[in-house]
């Protein structure tokens, strides 16, 4: 397997939620973009940096006006990741951008649908037990 490269793009989505004692300003990192990027590391990098300094929040991005640039600090983190503050009009929004090397990769597969015979019998049985949480291997 040849080495794919990507670049994510994370997003602080803030919600606001009204209680009656005030404003709970809820925030979550959302993953917002998955790009594949044709060549290796370097090139990968190069977009990161290029998404970076030119991607907008969505948060930001609603309220713009054509002509708008808002203001940016871009941060360059230790292990290459940037981390992004984008400000317009009294509206903040964080973004990190990172470099992605796929290392695995899966496709989804489905188990056949149930009998009429096998519904049943599920209706009337005890449902089966939770599955275990995933857990590192034990040391031998």
């Amino acid at each position: 397997m040849t080495a794919e490269w990507y670049v994510l793009i994370e997003e602080d989505t803030r919600v606001t939620e009204r209680t009656d004692r005030g404003e709970l300003k809820l925030h979550r990192w959302m993953v917002v973009g998955t790009h594949h990027i044709e060549g290796g590391e370097a090139q990968a990098l190069a977009a990161a940096e290029d998404a970076a300094l030119h991607y907008v929040p969505d948060v930001v991005a609603r309220h713009a006006r054509p002509g708008d640039v808002p203001a940016r600090h871009a941060l360059l983190v230790r292990d290459g990741e940037w981390l992004v503050i984008v400000r317009q009009r009294h509206r903040e929004s964080h973004i990190r951008v990172t470099t992605a090397r796929l290392v695995h990769s899966t496709e989804e597969k489905e188990a056949p649908p149930k009998s009429l015979k096998e519904m049943f019998r599920g209706a009337l049985e005890a449902p089966p037990p939770p599955r275990k949480p995933w857990a590192p291997p034990a040391d031998s």
